[in-house]
């Protein structure tokens, strides 16, 4: 795994002017360009299967997964009537959660956290959020991403790719339906945050309201899909 390794922690201070944390440098920057955005998602996909991949003893499993949205806090857009698609979206999740096979979950792995170097991945970063719970939900967090990023096409495509690049086995229908939408309606409705270090990465082009607009097409593609 391309990730950065503890060196040594100091958590009170004793030694350094503030609690302070030493880990190993791992080359490479993060890259959102559109030029070779499909190439860069084969990567992510693969990487992410071999994030899948680590099996921690019983003992040393990361805590559960914590969902980041439910049905009281979707934040919808504002306006009369709200549209259709965050109705359905809502009503999606206002359930139990689908029976999962847990695995060993990144759970914040999108672009913005993973660098690359010589046309390869060359560090995963941000592993704070570690937890265990469905593969599904890291499927959901990168799609999203890469549909605020490159359109929700890129989004949609990337179940696939991860599928293709021998990932674990994902929910089926209204159970990846489940999953897909515990994770895009948590960026409403101010998808717009997550554009403002990406315009400072380049993004320019992120101009205000299309991260709002492709992030309503991508809900409404994936209820189209999976529904």
């Amino acid at each position: 795994m391309p990730a950065a390794r503890l060196v040594a922690v100091d958590p009170t201070a004793r030694h350094c002017d503030a609690p302070s944390l030493l880990m190993t440098r791992r080359p490479g920057t993060v890259c959102l360009d559109e030029r070779g955005a499909a190439r860069r998602a084969d990567l992510l996909a693969r990487q992410l299967a071999a994030v899948h991949a680590v099996r921690p003893p019983e003992s040393g499993r990361p805590r559960p997964y914590q969902a980041w949205t439910s049905p009281e806090r979707v934040g919808v857009p504002e306006g009369t009537p709200v549209p259709r698609v965050w109705e359905r979206s809502v009503a999606a999740i206002r359930r139990a959660p689908p029976p999962y096979q847990g695995c060993f979950l990144h759970r914040d792995f999108h672009p913005g956290n993973v660098l690359f170097a010589d046309g390869a991945v060359s560090g995963v970063v941000d592993w704070v959020e570690t937890s265990w719970g469905p593969a599904d939900l890291d499927v959901a967090h990168c799609a999203t991403a890469l549909a605020l990023l490159h359109g929700p096409q890129e989004g949609m495509a990337f179940a696939d790719r991860y599928a293709a690049a021998g990932g674990r086995p994902l929910a089926d229908g209204a159970a990846h339906l489940y999953w897909r939408l515990l994770d895009a309606p948590a960026f409403a409705p101010d998808a717009e945050k997550v554009a403002v270090p990406w315009r400072e990465l380049g993004r320019t082009d992120l101009t205000p309201g299309l991260p709002a607009r492709r992030l309503e097409a991508s809900v409404d593609a994936v209820l189209e899909r999976y529904a």
